[in-house]
C-alpha cells in the first residue's frame, strides 16, 4: 500500500468524479454485505448504488479484516460494476485508524468511489477530521441518537448511518428516532445523507421510505423479502402463458 506522501498526492490530483459518483438525489439503496457471493447474485439487479461493509460483516462472511484482503474485495466489486463502496477503518489508537483509513481511501484508485466509515465517537471524529482534511469522503457510523446526527451535519459528513434494528433491540423507538434524524438533516439544509442500516424486515424499508427517508443499506435477507411477491409471480406466469398461447413460444 502507499505511504502518507502518496496518499496526499493522490487526493490532490484526484477529481470529484473519481472520488464519488454524482449525487443525483432521489432514493438510494446499498447492499450491506461483505460476502462476494451476495454481490454476484444481487448487484446485477441494478438497484444498488454500491456496497457497505464493516468488520462485523467481514467476520460473518469469513473475510479477513486486512488491507490486502479488502483490496481483493474492492477489485471484485469493481469487476461486478459496483460504483461505490463504504469500508470501515479500525485500530486501537487514532493513529492506527488514520493509517488504515487513509489506505482504504486510496482504493478509489482502483476505479470505485470509496468512503471511509468511522464510528461517531470522540476519537472517531478526530480521525474523521484528519482524513477529511486530506480529501477522504466520510461515513460516520454507529449512530443511535439524534444528537449524533447534529454532530455529523456539523462535521459535514457525506453520510450518517443509524442502526434501526439495534435501536429497537435496545428498547428505543427506532423508526421515530431515525425520522427525527432525517428531519434534522432536512430542516437544517445539511448535505449529509442519512444512511439507514440494520434493517431487519422489508416493511421497515418501505415504511420509512413512505415517510420521506431515502437512503438505505439492505442485507441479503431483507432484499429477498423485497423481491418476494406471490401476486407478481402469478402475474408474470400469466403473461408468459398468454404470450406462448398467442404464438410467442418460438
Amino acid at each position: 500500500m502507499k505511504d502518507e506522501a502518496e496518499f496526499m498526492d493522490f487526493f490532490e490530483m484526484a477529481d470529484d468524479d473519481m472520488l464519488l459518483p454524482e449525487d443525483t438525489g432521489g432514493l438510494q439503496l446499498y447492499l450491506d454485505s461483505a460476502d462476494p457471493d451476495h454481490w454476484e447474485r444481487l448487484l446485477p439487479l441494478g438497484v444498488f448504488r454500491g456496497v457497505t461493509t464493516n468488520p462485523v460483516l467481514l467476520e460473518r462472511a469469513g473475510q479477513a479484516c486486512t488491507l490486502a484482503n479488502l483490496e481483493t474485495l474492492v477489485r471484485r466489486a469493481v469487476d461486478l460494476g459496483c460504483g461505490e463502496i463504504h469500508l470501515q477503518t479500525w485500530g486501537r489508537t487514532p493513529e492506527e485508524m488514520i493509517h488504515h483509513g487513509s489506505q482504504l481511501a486510496l482504493m478509489a484508485g482502483l476505479g470505485i468511489a470509496t468512503l471511509v466509515k468511522i464510528p461517531c465517537t470522540t476519537a472517531g471524529l478526530q480521525v474523521a477530521e484528519k482524513l477529511a482534511a486530506s480529501g477522504c469522503r466520510i461515513t460516520l457510523t454507529g449512530i443511535f441518537n439524534p444528537a449524533q446526527v447534529v454532530l455529523a451535519a456539523g462535521f459535514d459528513a457525506d453520510y450518517a448511518a443509524p442502526y434501526l434494528g439495534r435501536l429497537n433491540d435496545a428498547g428505543r423507538d427506532g423508526p421515530a428516532t431515525v425520522r427525527a434524524m432525517h428531519d434534522i438533516l432536512r430542516k437544517s439544509g445539511s448535505r449529509t445523507r442519512l444512511l439507514v442500516a440494520s434493517l431487519r424486515h422489508a416493511d421497515q424499508v418501505w415504511g420509512l421510505a413512505a415517510q420521506g427517508l431515502d437512503t438505505f443499506t439492505l442485507n441479503a435477507a431483507v432484499m429477498a423479502e423485497l423481491l418476494t411477491e406471490p401476486l407478481t409471480a402469478t402475474a408474470a406466469a400469466d403473461f408468459q402463458r398468454a404470450a406462448e398461447a398467442m404464438g410467442g413460444g418460438d
